[in-house]
């Protein structure tokens, strides 16, 4: 009983006229080599991590090499060269230039800088203040306090209450 695997085995085709499936793809090394890329490429896309698409690439360069003629050795030999190079030179850029950019602030962290209208006079024990439409208790980072009506500056969040200065009209023009 020979237990290779054929070609059109499952389609009921007799063995000795299907075609052994490891000749299959050294007949199509370059199809098989882009068949690689394409599923080291799909599941890089789960990663995000660049390590298969480093693979994947080398392999579509293992394609191209298999297209014009190179032996099986010789695409191996591309594959690993390029994938090794891709990897030691092109992901760090890639992950540098990804990670890089600015640090998004999030929750309240993001209302810092953000200006605000006092509600009720802010001292540095208590008062009351619009930062967009929410409304927040808030101090002064200092002795003075800020009248109602006028324009603060929040410095800072704690807790649950902003930490602002007065706006100097001069700041704002």
């Amino acid at each position: 009983m020979d237990a290779t695997l054929r070609v059109g085995q499952h389609l009921g085709i007799e063995p000795d006229e299907g075609v052994v499936m490891t000749d299959w793809i050294a007949e199509h090394a370059a199809l098989t080599w882009l068949a690689v890329a394409v599923i080291l490429a799909v599941v890089e896309l789960l990663s995000m991590d660049f390590v298969l698409l480093m693979f994947a690439l080398g392999a579509l360069a293992a394609a191209g090499a298999a297209a014009l003629g190179a032996p099986l050795w010789l695409a191996v030999a591309v594959f690993a060269v390029v994938s090794v190079a891709l990897l030691f030179l092109l992901r760090p850029a890639l992950l540098q230039r990804l990670h890089s950019g600015p640090t998004l602030a999030t929750g309240f962290s993001n209302l810092v800088g953000r200006n605000a209208l006092v509600l009720q006079s802010v001292d540095s024990r208590d008062g009351r203040v619009r930062i967009g439409s929410d409304e927040w208790s808030a101090r002064t980072s200092d002795p003075q306090s800020i009248e109602v009506g006028v324009e603060a500056r929040v410095v800072a969040i704690d807790g649950a209450t902003a930490v602002v200065t007065a706006v100097h009209t001069e700041e704002k023009s």
